[in-house]
């Protein structure tokens, strides 16, 4: 049995194995009506959701199968060790795909699941997203060789599976990231990026337009955090630092990168809403692969 925490868990073979199978599904969806007949997801969430939440519930379903959304504050998770309550409910399902706060709480929960439990995102990973990233490169350029990606903007757990995605299947990954996510940094994942040759830190954003295929940046603030007054002064020094560093006409210059984001957008901070809307922006196209990639990693994990 396998599960999906953080995306370091597949190998090249098997990474490039789900994308590939991610494009045949939505290239020829209707022969994968059956795939998941009567094969139950269970959804946990601890965070609000739209992609993560609709992508997987439209999937399951249109693969036959079946999804149970369960909201963790409402339920005895809140309550009760998580180790009970993951024995008891992964015996009334056949994956779990949980969105939480902590990671150390998805690691619990998969060690005492008896089925294939599924990071729907926590503070240190989105290995979901980077699928559907992945996939999106991929469909773009027809190959990841001599494929170069910067990411531009707050190293958070959307950062570190693509770290993870881009290790794995070679593409050249440069981070533009003048500020870090203490609950977000993995130093052990780092060091072998870092060693890999893979992944290299940019200070100067017009390097990193010079070299990129792909732009992609992210919010600045946690979702979580967007309207709590009580991180607005830290929401402020975020603004201040990280505005040089917004993607837009001006910063784009001469160079016309296709353009990435993982939603939900603000724009007029990390993207300007003319870029959103140009003709290499993948935006709308990567958030709806999040569904035929993540359909791909069910029939991985189901082994169907």
């Amino acid at each position: 049995m396998q599960h999906l925490l953080t995306l370091q868990e597949l190998d090249k073979e098997s990474l490039y194995a789900i994308i590939l199978k991610g494009i045949e599904i939505k290239t020829n969806p209707k022969a994968y009506y059956n795939h998941c007949e009567r094969k139950g997801l269970l959804m946990l969430f601890q965070k609000s959701s739209t992609r993560t939440a609709l992508s997987f519930q439209s999937g399951v379903h249109q693969m036959g199968g079946y999804a149970v959304n369960m909201d963790w504050d409402s339920s005895n998770f809140r309550i009760s060790p998580i180790q009970y309550e993951a024995r008891y409910v992964s015996r009334n399902c056949d994956v779990i795909m949980a969105r939480l706060k902590k990671h150390e709480d998805l690691l619990e929960l998969a060690a005492y699941s008896q089925v294939p439990v599924i990071n729907g995102c926590c503070e240190k990973y989105h290995p979901c997203q980077a699928l559907a990233d992945l996939m999106t490169m991929y469909e773009v350029k027809g190959s990841f060789e001599g494929v170069t990606l910067a990411y531009v903007g707050i190293h958070n757990n959307v950062a570190n599976s693509l770290v993870a995605g881009c290790m794995t299947l070679g593409i050249k990954l440069l981070l533009v990231t003048p500020i870090v996510n203490e609950a977000s940094w993995d130093v052990e994942l780092m060091q072998r990026a870092y060693q890999s040759g893979y992944v290299e830190e940019i200070e100067v954003l017009s390097t990193a337009m010079r070299k990129a295929d792909f732009i992609y940046t992210d919010t600045w603030v946690d979702m979580e955090f967007f309207a709590d007054d009580d991180y607005q002064e830290e929401k402020h020094r975020r603004i201040d630092i990280m505005m040089p560093f917004q993607i837009n006409k001006r910063s784009l210059g001469k160079y016309a990168p296709y353009i990435m984001h993982d939603m939900p957008i603000h724009p007029g901070f990390e993207i300007a809403e003319d870029v959103i809307e140009s003709e290499h922006s993948t935006i709308y196209q990567q958030a709806e692969n999040r569904m035929h990639v993540q359909k791909s990693l069910l029939l991985h994990l189901l082994n169907v």
